[in-house]
């Protein structure tokens, strides 16, 4: 059986589906299985590509459209993996991100995630400077992408993804879930994670309410965590509210809620998603 498996969730994305694969089949660390979850694709040439995939690593479900959360836990479910790698269909990886990342996670007990720094490609290029993940601050803001191992029995005991958030954030939803259980979280330096940007990312169609739908349902999933850290939480809205341009990098990205330092003054400062 594989040791780590990546569940690649694709909803009519299948224009990228062969970059992501790729950037799995090149990894250094080979012992390891690749589940493509087709989402309930509408586009023919989505499900012509899915359909015409044929790689021994490679295992391919279809499901109707049951939205991202559904779809990595559907994946997950399917797994033989003792590790688990979410990628989205759009996003790659670096030859070398599991080499790297599993022998931290498998070497020791209490971590339960490790992640990367991240390299943004697409609309935007560059580095990005994600701030080390302190888990009480965890209740401000997402500090974790999205692309970060986990073992699958912590997934098993935390329930998987909750499909109740529509919005996007399912992502910071589970990792709270993990962090609850005391696990620490390992964020290695190097930008071994490629996020695409991308002008249609469904975060920058985000309103003010379905934020607000999505927080309250963060809160209501993980109220013991929340009102434990509610010093800082509202330590760090009041920061954010005295230097109001930091709280721009934070709307801006469906993935990375973060300072973006180095390409700050290259945003549209009033749109989510970069």
């Amino acid at each position: 059986m594989p040791f780590v498996s990546v569940i690649i969730p694709c909803f009519n994305q299948g224009i990228y589906i062969n970059e992501a694969i790729e950037s799995v089949l090149s990894q250094t660390f080979k012992d390891y299985e690749i589940i493509i979850v087709n989402d309930g694709s509408t586009d023919q040439f989505t499900i012509n590509t899915i359909n015409s995939l044929s790689h021994p690593k490679i295992k391919t479900i279809h499901t109707k459209n049951m939205g991202l959360a559904s779809a990595r836990n559907n994946g997950i479910e399917a797994a033989q993996g003792t590790i688990i790698l979410p990628l989205d269909s759009d996003d790659t990886i670096a030859p070398t991100y599991l080499e790297k990342a599993i022998p931290i996670l498998d070497g020791d007990p209490s971590i339960g995630i490790v992640y990367s720094q991240v390299y943004l490609f697409g609309a935007l290029h560059g580095e990005s400077s994600l701030p080390e993940c302190e888990s009480t601050k965890m209740v401000v803001r997402n500090y974790i992408v999205n692309c970060g191992h986990f073992r699958k029995k912590d997934w098993e005991i935390c329930g998987g993804y909750n499909s109740d958030m529509k919005y996007s954030w399912e992502d910071w939803d589970f990792w709270l879930s993990i962090i609850e259980r005391g696990k620490k979280v390992h964020q290695i330096k190097e930008p071994l994670f490629y996020y695409r940007i991308r002008k249609s990312s469904m975060a920058r169609s985000l309103t003010s309410q379905q934020m607000a739908e999505m927080h309250t349902r963060l809160f209501n999933h993980h109220r013991d965590f929340f009102c434990a850290n509610i010093t800082t939480l509202f330590e760090e809205f009041y920061k954010l509210s005295l230097e109001p341009q930091k709280t721009i990098p934070s709307l801006l990205c469906d993935k990375i809620r973060h300072p973006i330092k180095t390409i700050r003054s290259r945003f549209i400062p009033n749109k989510r998603g970069i």
